[in-house]
């Protein structure tokens, strides 16, 4: 099989900026109410983008309690589940046990540990883009910036200050809205152009 090089940051710095969801196409789960509209208008997917955010730890030996976050998308938009509300945790946890929906984000091994041990669900359906690419070759994790390069030929701007932020903060920001809705959109959209839509993980 041949090898290919990810893209370094040097070379996607060159690129066009990758088209990202805005805040009209975000939507936020915090309540009972909004948890049952999420869950009606996802559960009928086939496939969803899906990453999480869990608020940095910086202390010695200090434990994770994340993930706060759980983003899904689906092409034309994202749910952020905020996850201190029960009947939030409830329903993202109905979606991502179910085997029926694949789940495709980048580099899952943390989130996934984090979700079973947070939600008590087992994790059905989940695809990590990373072994994707691996198979075509690629030597090292591609990562969702360099997915959206090869794959796109576009370049897909993080904010490092948002990915560090508290995501444990019930009013989340709208760079951090931004942040973690385009993670998993991005995701969704290396999956659909890659022809995966058939593919069961």
């Amino acid at each position: 099989m041949p090898q290919f090089e990810t893209p370094d940051k040097e070379q996607i710095a060159l690129l066009e900026v990758f088209d990202r969801l805005g805040l009209g196409q975000i939507q936020i789960v915090a309540t009972p109410d909004q948890a049952s509209a999420a869950l009606n208008a996802l559960a009928s997917s086939t496939a969803l983008g899906f990453d999480t955010e869990s608020k940095p730890t910086f202390a010695k030996n200090e434990l994770s309690t994340g993930p706060h976050i759980v983003q899904l998308s689906t092409a034309h938009k994202a749910w952020l589940f905020q996850l201190e509300d029960a009947a939030c945790r409830q329903a993202v946890g109905q979606l991502l046990a179910s085997p029926r929906i694949i789940k495709a984000g980048f580099g899952l091994g943390d989130d996934r540990k984090r979700i079973v041990h947070k939600l008590g669900v087992d994790l059905q359906g989940v695809l990590d883009l990373n072994t994707v690419f691996r198979d075509k070759g690629y030597r090292k994790d591609m990562g969702v910036r360099g997915a959206v390069a090869v794959v796109f030929n576009k370049r897909f701007i993080k904010s490092k200050k948002a990915a560090t932020s508290n995501w444990a903060h019930p009013q989340l920001t709208e760079a951090q809205m931004i942040y973690a809705a385009n993670d998993a959109y991005a995701a969704m959209r290396v999956f659909a152009a890659l022809g995966l839509s058939s593919t069961q993980p």
